[in-house]
């Protein structure tokens, strides 16, 4: 573990708080403005969320592709230039989303997006550099915060400056992000010791070769699965939200960004304040399972509710879902070295992506499935009911599987 300075140390969160919302931003900007482009294109509800659901796949093809990569290049040359470099490229795509002339242009920028978004393996990777193991699941809860606060800007930055141009959220977004890589070039320091780092092998820095480490750890197994199974689940809200709040609801691009808001004011408010207390008196295990088991149930309020109050009022419970991850987290990095670390979040998020290319595609077949005249499937919710169905599931794997790697209470 590298130790800093009191001041430094705030110095270099306040960095690592922004990049982690920088990176959320990538997805949540476009969310409130994205399917609705497509949908001009297309003029097809329906079928705006089968295309939809296709760009969130690519988004997440790349995720897979690179942060394997991204993840050992960090273990071999450091955290710090792997950030840098991924901050400037997200800046660059911005603008190439924000002059995009139609659908090709947009599914190139989130081509490149998915690439320089796959940075946050390194965050967590550096957060595990200057943390020690039993205060990783606070840290990994603040890292989530600041992607709750991400989710809050983005998709309210996007809902707001949708309704003035399709092409504004894209530009605000790329300023933020050059901003924060000229103010990273002065604050962030290095935390990975050269005693500690790894040669860079392509054995590794690929995909499958990357989870080859969770099946060295067998612990590590079972967490997994529960990784992929939360990241499966949890892209029901990229894939079809915008488009059923609109269907079912009729509510404007403003009135989704400001209720996808709500959900990331709740999120940040658990990840933040929350998870502490809890693990301190319950521990990581149970934690983890109240997360899942409280998203599951906001996930089917969503699918149930007959009217837009019913379906803010289901994210109360859904914000529980915040519990899992930082404590999922924290089971995971106990169980690698420090010059494993960067490997670990490119395996986990390998898994993550994996579950983002092939849930899009299933959630937006299923969305469209149960909309319209001869819907094949009789309730519009459909698509978060299952989301909420594959939850439970990973909190029933996750109780039985984590007993391995639970720490003390």
């Amino acid at each position: 573990m590298t130790p800093l300075s009191g001041s430094r140390r705030t110095a270099v969160l306040a960095f690592i708080f922004v990049t982690a919302i920088l990176d959320i931003l990538a997805m949540g900007v476009v969310m409130p403005v994205l399917p609705s482009l497509i949908e001009e294109f297309t003029g097809s509800n329906a079928r705006a969320g089968v295309i939809n659901g296709v760009f969130v796949a690519l988004w997440a093809a790349m995720q897979f592709v690179a942060s394997p990569i991204i993840g050992s290049l960090s273990d071999r040359y450091g955290r710090r230039p792997t950030i840098l470099i991924s901050t400037a490229g997200l800046a660059a795509d911005y603008v190439l989303m924000a002059l995009a002339p139609n659908l090709w242009w947009l599914a190139l920028g989130r081509l490149i997006a998915g690439a320089t978004s796959a940075s946050f393996t390194t965050v967590y990777a550096y957060m595990a550099d200057i943390t020690p193991p039993e205060g990783r699941a606070r840290a990994y809860g603040l890292i989530g915060a600041a992607f709750s606060a991400g989710f809050v800007a983005g998709p309210l930055m996007g809902g707001l400056l949708g309704e003035i141009s399709p092409r504004a959220p894209f530009w605000a977004a790329a300023t933020f992000s050059g901003l924060a890589f000229i103010y990273g070039l002065f604050v962030l320091p290095e935390s990975l010791a050269r005693e500690h780092r790894m040669p860079f092998a392509w054995r590794r820095a690929n995909p499958f070769g990357a989870m080859t480490l969770l099946r060295r750890h067998r612990e590590l197994i079972g967490l997994g699965g529960v990784n992929f199974l939360v990241h499966f689940s949890h892209h029901v809200f990229s894939t079809v939200y915008v488009l059923y709040a609109a269907h079912r609801y009729g509510w404007s691009p403003a009135a989704v960004g400001i209720v996808l808001a709500l959900a990331g004011v709740l999120d940040a408010c658990v990840q933040g304040l929350l998870i502490g207390p809890t693990v301190k008196r319950l521990g990581e295990r149970r934690t983890m399972m109240i997360g899942l088991f409280g998203g599951a149930a906001g996930l089917a309020g969503m699918g149930l509710a007959p009217t837009g109050l019913a379906f803010a009022l289901a994210l109360l419970p859904n914000c529980l879902w915040g519990l899992a991850m930082p404590t999922l987290q924290a089971l995971m990095t106990r169980r690698v070295s420090e010059s494993e670390q960067g490997q670990l979040q490119g395996a986990n998020m390998s898994l993550a992506s994996i579950a983002g290319i092939v849930s899009p595609l299933l959630f937006g077949a299923v969305y469209a499935a149960s909309i319209g005249p001869g819907a094949a499937l009789p309730h519009p919710g459909a698509a978060f009911l299952l989301a909420a169905a594959i939850l439970a599931g990973a909190g029933l794997v996750g109780w039985r599987l984590a007993r391995g790697a639970q720490t003390p209470d």
